[in-house]
């Protein structure tokens, strides 16, 4: 029983799609668990405390505070224990006194004592703002006073164990006296990271391979069809793509459509806002597997294939899509939402398959291809890809030389054949260099401009000399 093709694509996109968001989740995932490890290994002290840069609290008053400190329903991961540390370095020689109590308590002990709230301590020092409290009264020794739940003199940090409620943090003068003046750090011991890290990993890993299978399988043959590549076996029955004999493994042709429209280029960056939205999945999903084909290539030497298949459909869809708008305007056919090769659009592109790959060369894909990645950058104008023609078209050579093209279908009806060949040709040089730093082919692609809408052939060998 046959299945229909549009069902059979709206599948296929819905797949990748949904794939493309997992990965997406996957990957932040896994990003946050490296970041928790990270954190938990290298920015705890020597008494596995978080601890912050020292700031400045200064007051003439006979107290600071730092009011409504709120806890509750604490989490699980909050450790069992010493929670909170607070250093105090007086900037003088009055010893100081920092005690942590309810807040009830606090204002009963500084009623009609002169002293200053402090706002928001994680600010910085010059930022810092206070709230002055007048009165009359002086206070009683800080240390005499039975309210506090945690307190410390002079040099030793305090440390309290966190417990719900509605707490104040005060600092004063040991014997109570006014002018406060001193540097607070404070520290936090979290429990729990190590294990969070580790599912955190573990989940995010769970979700990739998700990831990629949803995608492969969106992407892959079915029924007979899907992704068609340079050199693969055509099912029984399928009419075959005709292969485009040229230099390169990596083969862009492109036939000018016209009679073109005056005026459509105008509205088409709106035309494909449909197409952008499902490319943009789509480009993560190819970024996502391209990390995984790295990781193959370099173990086994192989591309796997249906990585590969659907690397390619992405490529294909977008340069359709580049063909239709400010990537060329080479035709007014509206692109369809496919992955496949759809040999009977005006613009195709195909990449041979590649029996084996250099393990060694996969290490540095990027740095060999750098020369190239510099005179593209003046193509695209610092875009990626294809995608400047869709943020901001006019930034490279190629969206100039197609705004001309533009300007000149506007005023004459037709499409300069010069100006068509040299973009075409620009963009040839283009996905060359991204399937060689794809690792979609071995062969370092030529320092060479192959200007027209046909890939140049294989080159001939050269003549016999003639004879006498």
């Amino acid at each position: 029983m046959s299945v229909d093709p549009t069902r059979r694509r709206v599948r296929s996109v819905a797949l990748i799609v949904l794939g493309s968001v997992v990965g997406l989740i996957g990957l932040a995932l896994a990003t946050g668990g490296g970041g928790v490890l990270w954190a938990d290994q290298t920015q705890r002290d020597s008494s596995g405390y978080f601890t912050q840069a020292s700031h400045r609290v200064a007051s003439n008053s006979y107290a600071v505070t730092h009011e409504g400190v709120s806890l509750h329903h604490l989490p699980d991961f909050v450790e069992n224990g010493k929670y909170l540390r607070v250093r105090i370095d007086a900037r003088g020689n009055q010893p100081l006194f920092v005690g942590i109590a309810r807040d009830r308590d606090v204002r009963a002990y500084l009623a009609n004592v002169a002293h200053a709230n402090l706002r928001d301590y994680a600010v910085a020092t010059s930022d810092q703002k206070y709230d002055s409290s007048s009165g009359t009264a002086r206070p009683a020794r800080p240390a005499s006073r039975h309210i506090w739940v945690a307190s410390t003199t002079g040099s030793e940090p305090l440390k309290w164990r966190l417990r719900e409620g509605n707490w104040s943090v005060v600092l004063m003068n040991a014997d109570g006296s006014k002018g406060i003046d001193a540097n607070v750090k404070l520290g936090a011991k979290v429990g729990y990271l190590g294990r969070t890290s580790a599912a955190l990993l573990a989940f995010g890993a769970a979700l990739l391979a998700l990831a990629v299978f949803l995608i492969v399988r969106g992407g892959g043959r079915r029924d007979g069809a899907g992704p068609a590549t340079a050199g693969s076996q055509e099912p029984q029955g399928a009419a075959p793509v005709p292969a485009v004999p040229c230099s390169y493994p990596a083969a862009l042709a492109a036939r000018l459509d016209e009679p073109l429209s005056r005026w459509l280029w105008l509205v088409k960056w709106l035309l494909v806002i449909p197409h952008l939205v499902v490319l943009a999945f789509l480009w993560v999903a190819l970024l996502v597997l391209s990390v995984v084909a790295w990781f193959a290539v370099v173990v086994t030497g192989r591309y796997p294939r249906g990585i590969f298949d659907f690397n390619l459909g992405v490529l294909r869809w977008t340069w359709r899509v580049s063909y239709y708008g400010y990537g060329a305007l080479g035709t007014d056919r509206y692109p369809p939402f496919s992955l496949d090769a759809e040999a009977d659009y005006p613009a195709t592109l195909d990449v041979a398959y590649p029996a084996e790959q250099s393990r060694l060369t996969a290490f540095g894909r990027l740095v060999l291809a750098f020369p190239h990645l510099l005179i593209i950058g003046v193509f695209v104008g610092g875009g990626a890809y294809w995608g400047w023609h869709f943020t901001s078209p006019w930034s490279g050579l190629i969206g100039l030389l197609v705004l001309v093209a533009g300007v000149a279908v506007l005023f004459t009806g037709r499409y300069p054949r010069g100006l068509f060949d040299l973009i075409v040709g620009l963009n040839r040089w283009v996905v060359r260099v991204v399937a060689y730093a794809a690792l979609m082919t071995d062969q370092y692609p030529p320092f060479r401009f192959d200007g027209g809408g046909d890939e140049p052939e294989t080159a001939p060998a050269a003549p016999a000399p003639a004879h006498a």
